[in-house]
């Protein structure tokens, strides 16, 4: 008989501690929903109960560059900039409001690091002779947090492998168009940039998307990257987290101009 009224009693007092853990949780859930300012209503009758005001949107002025934006080369000087290899003092030629590849001289990347982002680029391609050809003509390219690359390229009426010509996702995506400016002409890249997630345990649980924007023409739209862009091989996954911009010493003398960044 001890033994019964002991079960009882566990029993009961399981039931009240069940009973008081739904009571916090439904307290939680409203807490949540409370804080979100957006209160779920079954069948509203009232349009005040579909809107939310809370917090309120932040407010940028646009212009040529937007005022929360993040200048990263306004023409005069590399103070922003580094050796990719080293560390070192960017060693490319500053003249005209543009930044000029010197050949041998090595990538350049940002002292600064970023993950998710919207950023603007101009580049130029050099005056090259016709005998220039494919993957020889005004090659660099854009990489994200230092190792996704956007293809830049001379690709006006300059065949190459279409997964290498300009506004490719190097060796891995083409671009939906050819929308690339003739030689000497300058050409824009709008970028929206979301760098990818990992597990604890290594995996990539969200990958990097991508969507470029040239010459005012989506040429990849909200693209998977599939990992590092590698010139031989199949890309690769190493853990990272924020990244700098990097530009590419292809051993032509490619421009670059107005950079800037808005983070996100």
């Amino acid at each position: 008989m001890p033994v019964f009224l002991c079960s009882i009693q566990s029993s009961n007092t399981m039931k009240k501690t069940l009973f008081i853990a739904s009571i916090l949780f439904l307290g939680a859930c409203s807490l949540t929903l409370a804080q979100d300012h957006r209160h779920v209503k079954v069948n509203p009758t009232n349009p005040n109960d579909t809107e939310y005001w809370e917090p309120s949107i932040t407010v940028v002025t646009p212009g040529a560059i937007p005022s929360d934006a993040i200048v990263l080369f306004d023409g005069k000087n590399l103070d922003n900039w580094e050796s990719a290899k080293d560390g070192s003092p960017a060693a490319w030629k500053v003249a005209d409001g543009k930044m000029t590849v010197v050949g041998g001289k090595g990538n350049i990347s940002t002292k600064e690091k970023f993950t998710n982002y919207q950023l603007h680029i101009e580049w130029q391609s050099p005056i090259e002779p016709e005998t220039v050809k494919s993957q020889g003509k005004g090659n660099s390219g854009v990489f994200m947090q230092g190792m996704y690359e956007v293809q830049v390229m001379n690709s006006y009426q300059n065949p190459t492998y279409r997964n290498g010509q300009a506004g490719a996702i190097y060796k891995q995506t083409p671009p939906l168009v050819n929308a690339t400016s003739k030689m000497g002409d300058w050409n824009t890249y709008d970028i929206i940039y979301t760098a990818p997630v990992f597990t604890t345990n290594g995996g990539v649980e969200t990958p990097a998307y991508v969507t470029v924007i040239h010459n005012g023409i989506v040429v990849q739209n909200h693209t998977k990257i599939q990992g590092t862009t590698e010139y031989i091989g199949q890309p690769l996954n190493p853990v990272h987290g924020p990244g700098p911009i990097s530009l590419q010493d292809h051993g032509n003398a490619v421009s670059f101009r107005n950079i800037w960044l808005r983070k996100m």
